[in-house]
């Protein structure tokens, strides 16, 4: 008897069992089961929470840079030095002001046009007049300059470099972009091309045999955005996926008995934080904040459910081995000692053992976001924490573009996120874009002037060891922000996949070095 439908393809089964009555599930198997065996499916396939919104470099870079579709002028090493990308090197001018990229030979897009220092200039200024690290740069010009990319300032920026390192600083074809600059295709330089993308779930690529550097030893690649890190790990599990990215502490623990998956985990420089409103009638007293982070136990945290060896005794986690200061005392977890301030500033126990200043009630909205699985969690326990000294918290699991929407217009009071300092290699992007002011993803209703005014030293390439140092001691004390737990990121791989390294910064996800050893 004919079959009336084609064989299910593996790639779909963890999903449609995330969605499937187990019966039904089975039943469709049954009547779609190939008689014979099917040839096994060469391409690479890499599951991750990320959705491609478009594209469009400044939205969904990070997955093109990631994925190997697009590269940088400049790239980073493991331990965060800056390395030759499309350029080939660098200089600056005595003065500091002007900066050429001389560009690597013989460099084609994907559409097979050469990488000319023109098409280059075009990308970095289209990049810059949309948000991002570019945008606050005292940039006065961008232009071609022979077979360099120059770059003129307004004022020193001795990190320029590493800005340029930063996906949404990706070199991407002038066909790349329509008259507006508004990407269109991913016309980029990469190992990989692009031969089919449906935002926001998936895209498909193949080497692109006009690379420049070392072939991929893996011709085909795919990528799924898949929200749930449950049906991520069941991917992982059951041969679904052989690349699976961001994983929750059950699923790592559960993985790790597999056969099926290896599972890798490293430190990256990257910190769960609470980030904090200083605007906040009930927060603007450093006081207080200094309460909040004595209300939380980071070694549980980080040892009961992130399954991390140790919390975060301040903001810069040791991989920032620049801005890791040792000499600092790390943060304590003290419950009376938090009382104890926060009764020193009126606040007393209500009825319910919320506590209470005049007609005040401290309840706070706490707002997180699931992609990152580990932070409903650890929200919870905060919840719990901070009930303990008598602060009421009510969680908002949410999108994570609300945090920044709640920093621009006010309405933010605390939220729990996980900030990327390896975004910029050079951590002084971060910390400029986050405390020198204010930043959506760092400080919000703090100024301190003698931080911005050492930040900015800093970036200019003033000062070393000692002010770095000085900066750690100043955000230590004040907590704009409040660190929790530095991070470790995992991910599962095929055991029939070598060469899998994990990249500290999250730039890549080193897929033209693995091989499939079947």
């Amino acid at each position: 008897m004919p079959r009336l439908l084609p064989p299910v393809p593996t790639k779909l089964r963890a999903k449609l069992r995330a969605k499937l009555p187990a019966a039904l599930l089975a039943t469709l198997l049954a009547a779609t089961a190939p008689s014979l065996a099917q040839p096994a499916d060469e391409t690479l396939d890499v599951v991750a929470q990320f959705e491609i919104q478009a594209p469009e470099p400044s939205t969904s870079g990070y997955i093109f840079t990631r994925m190997g579709l697009a590269e940088t002028l400049v790239n980073a090493a493991a331990d965060g030095r800056l390395e030759p990308g499309l350029a080939t090197g660098w200089e600056v001018s005595p003065d500091g002001l002007a900066w050429r990229f001389v560009l690597r030979e013989g460099v084609r897009f994907h559409d097979d046009t050469p990488m000319t220092a023109e098409a280059a200039a075009n990308a970095l200024e289209i990049a810059r007049a949309k948000p991002g690290p570019l945008a606050g740069l005292p940039i006065a010009a961008i232009t071609a300059d022979g077979d360099a990319v120059a770059i003129t300032l307004t004022e020193p920026l001795a990190a320029l470099p590493a800005f340029l390192a930063e996906f949404r600083s990706q070199i991407l074809a002038p066909a790349a972009y329509d008259g507006d600059g508004k990407g269109v295709a991913i016309i980029g330089t990469g190992p990989y091309r692009v031969t089919q993308m449906t935002p926001p779930l998936a895209l498909k690529a193949t080497a692109w045999d006009g690379y420049w550097g070392e072939a991929p030893h893996i011709a085909h690649v795919s990528y799924t955005a898949v929200s749930r890190v449950e049906t991520r790990a069941l991917m992982a599990e059951s041969g679904d996926a052989d690349f699976v990215f961001a994983l929750d502490p059950a699923s790592v623990a559960r993985l790790g008995l597999s056969d099926a998956v290896e599972v890798h985990s490293v430190a990256i420089p990257r910190t769960l934080l609470l980030k904090v409103n200083a605007a906040h009638p009930f927060l603007a007293e450093p006081a207080v904040r200094q309460a909040l982070s004595l209300a939380i136990d980071r070694e549980g945290i980080a040892r009961a459910v992130l399954r991390y060896p140790e919390g975060a005794g301040q903001l810069f986690p040791p991989s920032v081995a620049d801005w890791h200061n040792p000499a600092l005392e790390p943060l304590a977890h003290d419950v009376d000692a938090a009382r104890a301030l926060l009764g020193g500033l009126g606040w007393t126990p209500g009825d319910d053992g919320i506590l209470r200043r005049g007609d005040d009630r401290f309840s706070l909205t706490l707002l997180t976001y699931p992609d990152r699985p580990e932070l409903p969690l650890v929200a919870a326990v905060l919840e719990q924490q901070f009930r303990a000294i008598g602060v009421e918290v009510v969680i908002n699991t949410t999108n994570s573009s609300e945090i920044p929407a709640g920093h621009q217009d006010g309405s933010l009071q605390i939220a729990l996120l996980a900030r990327n300092f390896s975004l910029i290699p050079d951590p002084i992007g971060t910390v400029l874009s986050d405390y020198a002011p204010t930043g959506d993803w760092g400080a919000m209703g703090w100024d301190n002037p003698a931080f911005t005014a050492l930040a900015r030293s800093l970036a200019r390439g003033e000062g070393g060891a000692a002010e770095r140092a000085e900066a750690a001691r100043i955000l230590q004390e004040d907590l704009p922000v409040i660190p929790i737990a530095w991070y470790r990121q995992t991910l599962a791989v095929a055991r029939d996949i070598e060469g899998t390294v994990i990249d500290p910064w999250e730039r890549s996800f080193g897929l033209p070095a693995l091989r499939r050893t079947r």
